[in-house]
Parts: structure tokens; sequence; C-alpha cells
């Protein structure tokens, strides 16, 4: 019997490098791929006659160390990895999808919205294309390095669970919340049983060169690591405006709404004697209001676009937890959903940095339960 093949993302970094090797002892058939997203690229790869192949590479036959158009770093070393353990590895293009994500993330900071590149990243291409891709390859699975666990709940409506990963410090459920339900069985997550030093650990003893790689920090389009420019570069118009007290005093200017977060306290560059925070940008009159911390609590939200990877009836209510940003703990709520796309979240405490545009992921314990985009806040 053959071996069930996976295409599994492969980054450079140390837990997609570690989760290769654990695919591969576990009898998989791997597929490697890096995903280049075309922002400050080398070259498309060419055909022979040095004409850009018009075809994802991905879908021709092995090019081995032909591959001249993965000359990056992190391309290199998820490389040198896939040669390691004698794995078929592949450089996708994905400018045109990335471009979408691009977009998205201009135009939401234009609205005054705090934008979720990851996640429409595992929504779109991850967890989007790449089953496109493991189709065209016959591959059953998609694997990528993510701190999560895919648990069987011998339950028939849902026969697969996504859980919060075991280190509490990497745990990364919440970007994958997004994920069609119907994905979950095709699902491998193959370092979320493990915490962080064990993968390091994991890499050290068999050799890889990653293992003290640094994790990355920043969006990874955004080469420069300074959002506002890069929107402005983007998208130049100008959402330059004042800064107000949530009384109305002007107390200075700003260069641009896109320079601003909701609970944002550094950068805002306007002395008050206290520390103040950004409770409300406004896109239509550029104003963004600072105020004390006590006026960051939010009792409640509103969510559309949401994602259930469970049965969640129209109508129906409980007491869960949400989790309003990557890096936040779960807060204790009251969850309604009040029409297929909407639900809304009453806070049993109040919430602080609660930011139209973000993601508020359902959770009851470790269970992912579902998701949405933040549209109002009270």
């Amino acid at each position: 019997m053959s071996a069930q093949r996976v295409v599994l993302a492969m980054s450079g970094g140390v837990d997609s490098s570690v989760a290769a090797h654990l695919l591969v002892q576990q009898g998989f058939d791997v597929v490697g791929v890096f995903m280049r997203h075309g922002e400050q690229s080398t070259a498309a790869c060419e055909l022979d006659s040095g004409k850009p192949n018009p075809l994802l590479p991905i879908l021709q036959g092995r090019l081995d160390h032909k591959q001249g158009c993965c000359s990056a770093s992190d391309a290199a070393d998820a490389r040198r990895v896939a040669d390691q353990f004698n794995i078929p590895f592949y450089a996708l293009d994905l400018e045109a999808d990335f471009k979408r994500i691009i977009d998205y993330f201009v135009d939401e900071y234009h609205q005054g919205r705090t934008p979720n590149p990851c996640v429409q990243c595992n929504n779109w291409l991850k967890f989007g294309r790449l089953f496109d891709y493991a189709d065209a390859v016959g591959a059953k699975y998609v694997a990528t390095g993510h701190y999560a666990r895919m648990m069987e709940s011998g339950e028939s409506d849902s026969p697969f669970e996504l859980h919060r990963g075991l280190d509490d410090d990497k745990d990364q459920a919440y970007v994958l919340t997004g994920i069609h339900r119907s994905l979950l069985p095709r699902m491998l997550l193959p370092v979320g049983g493990y915490h962080k030093t064990e993968i390091r650990q994991i890499a050290t003893e068999i050799g890889l060169r990653v293992a003290d790689k640094k994790d990355s920090q920043e969006i990874c389009f955004v080469t420069s690591g300074e959002h506002a420019q890069f929107v402005r570069d983007k998208k130049p118009t100008s959402t330059a405006g004042e800064i107000v007290t949530s009384d109305g005093r002007v107390v200075g200017k700003h260069s641009g709404i896109e320079g601003f977060t909701i609970g944002q306290r550094k950068g805002i560059r306007v002395a008050m004697g206290s520390p103040y925070f950004v409770t409300d940008i406004n896109p239509e009159t550029a104003k963004v209001t600072i105020g004390p911390h006590s006026e960051l609590g939010r009792s409640r939200l509103v969510a559309n676009q949401s994602n259930w990877l469970v049965d969640f009836a129209v109508g129906e209510s409980a007491e869960l937890e949400v989790q309003i940003r990557y890096n936040s703990a779960p807060q204790k709520a009251r969850v309604t959903r009040n029409t297929p796309s909407d639900f809304e979240v009453e806070f049993l405490e109040p919430c602080f940095g609660v930011s139209p545009g973000q993601l508020a992921a359902v959770f009851k314990g470790s269970r992912a339960l579902g998701c949405g985009w933040i549209q109002k806040t009270g």
C-alpha cells in the first residue's frame, strides 16, 4: 500500500522544518512547498528559452537544484531541509494571490480598522489555494507548522476538532479558526502536540541548520516592518487629521490613520501627563481619539462573516470564551448567533483593546468553535 501524500507548507523556519521530519517519520509521502509573495522577490522561474514559465512549479516535473526562482534566504533554508529529508520541494509563485491580501491589508487601514493578514493568508492560501495544489498532485492532506492540534471527536457530524496547541506561549489556534469546516479532516498539524523547546531540541538532534533560527515577528510582505509606510506607498491618498480626546478637545495632529490601531499607546506623540491610548479611529473625519485605559473597555461586540467549526444554530446562545487578538487571553462571554453571518458577544467583564477588523475567535476550553470579523463594539 502506497504512502499517503501530504503537501507541507515550508517557510524555512524551525517549526515547518521539524514538521517535515515528523511527517516523514510517520510514513507520509511529503511534498514541500514554499509560497512566494512577490514583494521584493527575484524574477520568476524561467524556461530553457529564458522566457517566464506560465505554469506554477508544482504543476511541473521536479526541478531539483535547477529551481532558479527560490533564491531568498527562507526559500533556500526550506530547500536545504527538503534535500536533507529527500523530499520534493517546489516554490509556488503566489504573487497574484498575495495581492488580494495586500489590497485587503491596505483597505482595512484606510477604513480605520486593524487588519489581520495572517488569518486571511491561512483562509485563502495555506488552507485555500494549497488544497488546490494538493488535489493537483494527488495529496490527501495539507500540513503546516502551526502550534494547534487536530483531534478526533468520535462524533458523526463533527468527526474532527481543532484545538489549541499544547504550548500556551506559542498556541496558534486563533489564526486557524477561519478555515472551512469541511477541510478539517484533511488538515495535519504535526508540531501542535509539542512545546517550542522540544521542537528546537528535535531540530538540533537531527542536525537542522535552522534549529536556532529566530521566529518571524513581522508580516511577511511588509519587508521594512513599517506598516504605516507600507500602506502609504501602496495607497498614497492622505488620511492625515487631528488627534482628539473623548470630549472632542484637539490635542495634536497625525500624518495618517493607518499609523494607529485601537489600544495603541506608543507612537501617539502627544504628551498628556499620564498614559493615553487610542480608543477610536474615524475614517470619515480622519480623527484619532485617545483616552485613559479605562475608556478602552468594551462590554460587547458584533462580528460578521462568521465561520463555524461546530453546529451552532441561529438563535442559539451559550457562555463560552472569546479571543479578540492573536496575543490576548480568551475572555468569558455570552455568544449569540443572530443570523447565518453575524453573532454577538457580551463580555462578562469589560474587555480591553477590542478593535474592528480583528478576528473574534470563539472557544470552549481548548476547542475552537468558530470565528467572525469584529464590526461594532460597545
